[in-house]
Formats: structure tokens, C-alpha cells, sequence
């Protein structure tokens, strides 16, 4: 097994974390500019995000299982960008659940 460079191995995981960020507003933003039933568009935006997350989420746990079976081809390291990928996409939509939950009850409690 090769040693891991942690420095490098958190600038990799940094990298990945903005990635992740611009490519959700980007997709969100093209979603809504298509056009079309807005509330059909952000149904299917949301949809497709919890798919992504729970994809995410299997090919972490895929990996750790295969890294834990001994698998040659697998990398301490890549688990670990995998598994951290996994955590941070979690935790985005757990926020953005969230603030769904926020803006409903605004609406639901604002007067006639």
C-alpha cells in the first residue's frame, strides 16, 4: 500500500467539495431557465438530487466493502475521497431539506 500525503489528500477533497457546490447551482440554474412547468422542473430537481445522493451513498459503501474484502485495485484513498463525497453531498441535502421545511412553514403561517 503506498503512504498517503494528507495535504495532498485534503486539497483533493477541498477540490471535490467546490466541485460538487458549483455543479448543483449550475444544474439548479439550467433547470429553472429551461423553462416550462416550474413546479414539474423542481420536482424533477429534486428527484434527480436524491437519486445523486443515494448513488453517492451505495458506490461509498460499495467501495469500503471491496476495500475491506482486500481488494488490490481498491485505495485507502479513494475510499476515503469517496466516503467524504458521499457525506458532504448528504449533507447538502439535508440543508437544503431543511430550508424546504423553513419556507413551507412561512407560507403556511403567513395571514390571509
Amino acid at each position: 500500500m503506498n503512504p498517503i500525503d494528507t495535504q495532498s489528500l485534503m486539497l483533493q477533497m477541498r477540490s471535490l467539495a467546490a466541485q460538487a457546490e458549483s455543479k448543483s447551482v449550475v444544474d439548479a440554474t439550467e433547470s429553472v431557465q429551461a423553462g416550462g412547468d416550474k413546479a414539474a422542473n423542481f420536482a424533477d430537481l429534486l428527484a434527480e438530487s436524491v437519486q445523486s445522493v443515494n448513488h453517492e451513498q451505495h458506490k461509498a459503501g460499495d467501495m469500503k466493502k471491496a476495500f475491506e474484502q482486500g481488494d488490490s485495485e481498491m485505495e485507502l484513498s479513494e475510499v476515503m475521497l469517496q466516503v467524504q463525497k458521499a457525506s458532504l453531498s448528504f449533507q447538502a441535502m439535508t440543508q437544503v431539506r431543511n430550508k424546504l421545511v423553513e419556507a413551507y412553514k412561512d407560507v403556511i403561517n403567513m395571514p390571509l
